[in-house]
């Protein structure tokens, strides 16, 4: 009765580890998108900084053609200013020159004083000439100065506004990349649940007459007294007639998975509690665990399993599943877990 009692328990559904399995699936599914969130920031922050830069640098060369053409205005009114001087000037000086040759004609007297005079009068009216002329083509030369950096400060307008828009197309391009990743990400989500539930409904109709074995959440939890020896990390006749079975569904289910599936096989080693003799093997529950796990995964290998979709990992005592130091505690905690997973 006692028996019967005992592998009724064993043969329970524990539903907590499941739990913890689909909780610890959703974490990675959030810490994926997380870190595609945070590269997309790091990629929108690059093309912010860029276009920051771009516009700093523009704004400055606008800076300086404004105060340049500011400059270049007042140059232009200096000489329009000195222009108008020399224009008043030359008028002046022509009325001069009318005067003295009216006095010229009403006599005689004072005709060669006069006519120095007026030989003057006309040497500074030429050179009067000469300085509204080169002042004419300095006017003209500073307008066509002006027409240049006119031109300039649309260019680089115009050279803002296609950083703008670039900058508009960045953003909506990682944006929309960011959609991309999300609706992928889901979807491999959705592929690797459907082989991993293939998977697991295989090796269930292989492996439903064990009572050692039972299903936990994702996982196949073989009992270590199934497979190996106490205390030993060589797979026992039974152990290995039950991996060839794994084997076999496993490669099964490989060939209807996609290549771009980057799925694996973990294989997980757990050991009870009880501390290891020093004059054994294994120095303590980390190497035993760690041996078992590895020793699982070579024999897959040997059945044909591809190397690269298997993981071997020991956990020691440090993971246990049934609380307590009682022996069936401790036998329950012995254990070996196969989980479909992806890199």
């Amino acid at each position: 009765m006692a028996l019967a009692r005992n592998r009724r328990r064993e043969r329970a559904v524990d539903y907590w580890p499941g739990f913890v399995d689909a909780l610890s699936t959703l974490l990675i599914s959030i810490m994926f998108l997380l870190t595609v969130f945070v590269v997309g920031q790091f990629v929108l922050n690059r093309e912010i900084s860029g276009r920051d830069e771009v516009l700093n640098r523009l704004n400055g060369q606008i800076n300086e053609l404004t105060q340049l053409l500011a400059l270049e205005k007042g140059n232009k009114q200096d000489l329009e200013d000195n222009i108008a001087n020399l224009q008043a000037s030359l008028a002046t000086a022509e009325s001069d020159r009318s005067r003295l040759q009216s006095l010229l004609s009403a006599g005689a007297g004072g005709q060669d004083a006069a006519q120095q005079r007026i030989g003057t009068l006309n040497k500074e009216l030429d050179e009067q000439k000469q300085m509204s002329d080169r002042a004419m083509s300095q006017v003209e030369l500073l307008n066509q100065q002006i027409a240049a950096l006119r031109n300039q400060i649309a260019a680089v307008e115009t050279a803002l506004q296609a950083s703008e828009q670039k900058d508009q197309q960045s953003q909506t391009k990682i944006a929309d990349l960011g959609r991309r990743l999300n609706v992928a990400l889901a979807q491999r989500v959705q592929e690797l649940n459907r082989y991993r539930s293939d998977f697991f409904g295989r090796l269930r109709e292989i492996l439903s007459d064990r009572e050692n074995i039972r299903i936990v959440g994702d996982r196949f939890v073989f009992q270590s007294e199934v497979l190996f020896p106490s205390g030993g990390a060589d797979l026992n006749p039974d152990g290995q007639a039950e991996m060839g079975k794994l084997a076999s569904a496993l490669l099964d289910v490989a060939k209807e998975i996609p290549p771009e599936i980057n799925w694996v096989l973990r294989v997980d080693g757990h050991t009870d509690n009880v501390p290891l003799a020093g004059t054994g093997r294994y120095a303590d529950n980390w190497q035993l665990s760690s041996a078992r796990a590895i020793s699982v995964v070579k024999f897959l290998i040997a059945q044909g399993v591809p190397a690269d979709r298997l993981a071997a990992a020991g956990f020691g005592e440090y993971q246990p599943i049934a609380p307590g130091d009682t022996p069936e505690a401790r036998a329950t905690n012995r254990r070996i877990e196969l989980k479909l997973t992806e890199k």
